[in-house]
């Protein structure tokens, strides 16, 4: 799978997901086969370009692969400004956000919200595109409610505007994340436009994500939610869809290594404190399926020293690997 000039080492990308796809995820996640990770959301706002969120955000320093990072915004010309800003920076794609159904985003007429306006979209993609030199993809919905599912005249704006590759929710902006995701107006889109085109929404297996990557015709797949807890998802992932089968799983020792490493990862990323704060939901998600993992969260969730964070983690971890044969697995 090629975006413009990179070629992927995989066509499973990482979706962009405020507060979680920060580098120590985004590193992970490639480690185990993603060949696409996009940033969190880096705001177009100008006021906002300094605060301690943003430059955490735009801090890439080190990071290895192909540097993604996506920009929400509803003004072409800041939208503009703030891909330049970036490429400076060292992005090498510029993605721009039309799909965050979040009520904040659309309440400033960003993300989805988008959807609704067709030539604002025709002008903000027009403008990004002819402000960098990188490769510009969209991130967007199958539209803004059931009654304007218009993702088949947004991709033909994309395509016309220069943008180099989709990816689609099969949900609309109203459905947030209820429901089931829809592929059939993906399907088309790939048959309409001559882009590369993500399949993204409730793809939570290998087997689902073989099956729907059939079904569609889609160059790739984009898994946003289901990485959550399970980065080690990308491995079976590539392994599935080259081998028709599931690798042997990791052993529970190897399980609790990645985690360890994760969370030191953001302790050194964000420092002690926020270090701390940031890693609570990934240690939630890392659990939730492990013997009294729920007990675990809670009690963990009230610590706020960093050195005993990583002590409580690795006693709990340790006690699994004595105990657990296999790490549960929804998909084994």
């Amino acid at each position: 799978m090629h975006i413009g000039c990179y070629q992927l080492v995989s066509p499973f990308a990482l979706a962009p997901m405020a507060g979680i796809t920060d580098k120590p995820f985004r590193q992970l996640c490639r480690e185990f086969g993603a060949g696409w990770a996009v940033s969190e959301m880096i705001t177009s706002n100008p006021q906002l370009q300094q605060t301690r969120k943003t430059l955490q955000r735009v801090n890439y320093e080190g990071e290895n692969g192909i540097r993604v990072v996506q920009i929400a915004g509803s003004d072409p010309k800041q939208l503009a400004d703030v891909a330049r800003y970036n490429v400076a920076r060292g992005a090498a794609v510029i993605d721009i956000n039309m799909g965050c159904p979040a009520k904040k985003v659309c309440n400033a007429l960003a993300g989805s919200a988008l959807l609704q306006n067709e030539s604002l979209v025709e002008a903000i993609l027009q403008a990004v595109v002819d402000a960098v030199d990188v490769p510009v993809t969209l991130k967007t919905r199958l539209g803004w409610d059931d009654e304007h599912r218009n993702i088949l005249t947004i991709a033909q704006i994309a395509e016309q505007a220069g943008i180099t590759a989709l990816a689609i929710h099969g949900r609309t902006r109203t459905q947030m994340y209820r429901g089931e995701a829809n592929y059939d107006l993906i399907s088309q889109v790939r048959q309409q436009v001559n882009l590369p085109v993500w399949v993204n929404g409730d793809i939570t297996s290998p087997q689902k994500a073989l099956k729907v990557w059939q079904d569609t015709g889609a160059d790739g797949v984009m898994i946003g939610r289901a990485a959550q807890g399970q980065p080690w998802l990308f491995r079976d992932l590539v392994h599935y869809h080259k081998y028709g089968r599931l690798p042997p799983s990791l052993t529970v020792a190897e399980h609790a290594q990645v985690i360890t490493r994760h969370i030191v990862a953001m302790h050194d990323f964000y420092g002690m404190v926020m270090g701390v704060r940031i890693a609570r939901k990934h240690i939630g998600w890392y659990v939730a399926a492990l013997p009294e993992g729920e007990y675990f969260r809670r009690h963990i969730n009230a610590v706020d020293n960093a050195q005993m964070q990583l002590q409580l983690v690795n006693d709990f971890l340790d006690r699994q690997v004595a105990q657990l044969t296999a790490w549960p697995c929804a998909y084994r």
